[in-house]
């Protein structure tokens, strides 16, 4: 086989997808995580909230692989609401270091109109190197 299957214990199913995906070589794939925790329930229903929930989604998944934060090397941001996530940028920096701490890999944003649950305002996939 040429990579696992990356699922933290007691985390629900994945349905039609995998939360990461570890390489022969060490690469970590991370699929686009939510700001909803383990049973699949939302955090929260703002911005910040999601956003650190997601992160610690990432860090989770990056654990549960053998890994750390600072393995992360990319991290791509999906966000519903260009303005929100502006308004909040300084809470979303320290909800970030709550969670990464000084650990700022390559980062890209892009904002969309909408994510697959209605409830998202957020969706961050990572790729991790172990």
């Amino acid at each position: 086989m040429p990579h696992d299957v990356i699922h933290p214990e007691g985390w629900l199913p994945a349905s039609g997808y995998a939360n990461g995906m570890l390489t022969k070589d060490g690469t970590l794939h991370i699929g686009g995580q939510i700001g909803w925790d383990a049973e699949k329930r939302f955090a929260s229903d703002d911005f910040i909230g999601q956003t650190r929930q997601a992160l610690l989604n990432i860090r989770t998944i990056v654990e549960t692989a053998g890994g750390k934060v600072e393995d992360v090397t990319r991290l791509t941001w999906f966000v519903t609401d260009k303005a929100e996530y502006l308004a909040a940028r300084t809470e979303v920096g320290r909800a970030y270091r709550e969670v990464f701490g000084k650990h700022f890999p390559a980062m890209s944003m892009v904002v969309v109109s909408g994510l697959v649950e209605d409830a998202a305002k957020v969706e961050i996939e990572a790729t991790a190197h172990l």
